[in-house]
């Protein structure tokens, strides 16, 4: 099965990579723009047919090594979930 992970920082974290981006939006004149956030995906594939116990794994991957939980929060989407 598949499992996708979103990783974004915190609200309260700064983010300098987003704001050099919406400096850089804004300079190429795409004013609309008012806040850029950077975050990351990682899509993995598990062998296992039970969604909640995928979930479960995936969620335990990310507390140790995939997401940095003092900075950052992630969720997990898992599409043949139903």
């Amino acid at each position: 099965m598949q499992a996708i992970v979103n990783i974004s920082l915190k609200d309260a974290v700064l983010d300098p990579q987003g704001r050099a981006i919406s400096h850089s939006l804004t300079d190429l004149g795409f004013n609309e723009v008012t806040d850029v956030r950077v975050g990351k995906q990682i899509l993995l594939e598990i062998d296992e047919n039970d969604p909640a116990r995928l979930r479960q794994r995936v969620a335990r991957m990310c507390e140790t090594l995939l997401s940095n939980t003092v900075i950052e929060d992630y969720s997990i989407v898992i599409p043949d979930e139903e």
